[in-house]
């Protein structure tokens, strides 16, 4: 069975880092665009980051430009999200989605990704 499972968040005071992972199980991600997603309370979902299936494409938020880095290692199945440099507005639950896409491109539009993770939350506080 085709799953996406996310781990790493967790609360965090404003300037601090987290590296969240997303672990796919049941197939390879090898041929797969990866994104990261965030939705806040009361707020749209957003798509904060994205990778081609070769990381030769990526995609930011303008918001998390600078602050965030997303990597990919085929090898153990997983993409990850380093995000520093935290701030309150980027407390949500950040959700991982896999779609299979040539050419190494990917997509911050939600709705192009058929397979999603649960999500993981994301708290900033002091």
């Amino acid at each position: 069975q085709l799953q996406l499972v996310e781990s790493g968040g967790g609360l965090v005071q404003p300037g601090g880092s987290l590296r969240l992972s997303c672990a796919a199980s049941g197939f390879t991600l090898d041929d797969y665009a990866v994104g990261w997603f965030r939705q806040a309370p009361g707020k749209e979902r957003e798509g904060v980051s994205c990778i081609g299936s070769n990381s030769g494409i990526v995609k930011y938020a303008d918001s998390v430009k600078g602050r965030f880095t997303i990597s990919r290692d085929n090898a153990k199945n997983t993409v990850y999200l380093q995000m520093n440099s935290l701030k309150p507005e980027d407390a949500a639950i950040y959700s991982c989605a896999a779609q299979k896409i040539l050419l190494g491109l990917c997509t911050l539009s939600g709705p192009a990704f058929p397979f999603w993770g649960r999500g993981t939350q994301v708290t900033v506080s002091s």
